[in-house]
């Protein structure tokens, strides 16, 4: 099966955040603004997709009676989103064939964690995901957890120095800002003293012979935070 994903939210910034994350995890994903668009875009890849996404307020309808019509002609997975919170509507929602039910505000991370939870459950997990991330001469395995340099050479790396690099090879050429660093790394936000995340890039720039003035692997991007700007390939194997 594929990891199409099919979301429906009226707010745009929404859709693109959750586009460009989901995208950056490795799937595919179709948005649509409104009920109508939506159901024409369900119509054309219903047997595509691997899971929907509903938002319950929409403009000329609601995520209840998508619900309803996606269940008359398709078994797949729905998580429906709410700002209500009303127990009733998640109720409803769940009566209706829903999945699973996400109350506004979240995370784009809790998001794929139920998103993962659920393709688990359907044979779709992250089994899809590259083992492999290859840059600057080096290699990072991601099943047994460890970086091989150009000759071969094991170099060693603490927990949180794979955590790191993980992120930054997944999420090449972006600009990270430190609170999605410490968020993905350690579970919480950087706090305006906190400077252990750039003692820990400083450590990981020496692993990675990244030192000097001008590093060339790990930048930093003055108020804004990191880039990782080595060009990254993904393989299975």
């Amino acid at each position: 099966m594929t990891r199409k994903i099919l979301i429906v939210d009226d707010d745009q910034k929404t859709r693109t955040l959750l586009k460009a994350y989901l995208e950056k995890n490795q799937y595919e994903v179709r948005l649509a603004h409104d009920g109508a668009t939506f159901l024409t875009e369900f119509q054309r890849f219903a047997d595509e997709l691997s899971l929907v996404i509903l938002d319950v307020m929409l403009p000329d309808t609601d995520g209840f009676a998508l619900c309803k019509a996606v269940r008359r002609k398709s078994n797949v997975p729905v998580i429906m989103l709410t700002a209500s919170s009303d127990e009733t509507d998640r109720v409803v929602g769940l009566e209706l064939g829903a999945d699973d039910y996400i109350a506004k505000p979240y995370s784009p991370r809790e998001l794929l964690a139920r998103i993962k939870a659920i393709h688990r459950r359907i044979g779709i997990d992250s089994s899809a995901a590259p083992r492999y991330y290859r840059f600057a001469g080096f290699s990072l395995d991601t099943v047994e957890r460890t970086l091989t340099d150009s000759a071969g050479g094991i170099v060693p790396l603490t927990g949180m120095d794979y955590q790191l690099l993980k992120y930054f090879v997944e999420h090449p050429g972006d600009v990270l800002d430190r609170n999605v660093l410490c968020e993905e790394t350690r579970g919480r936000d950087a706090g305006p003293l906190d400077r252990s995340l750039d003692v820990q890039i400083s450590k990981l720039r020496l692993r990675l012979n990244d030192g000097g003035r001008q590093p060339h692997l790990i930048k930093t991007v003055r108020g804004a935070g990191y880039v990782f700007s080595a060009d990254v390939s993904a393989a299975a194997a």
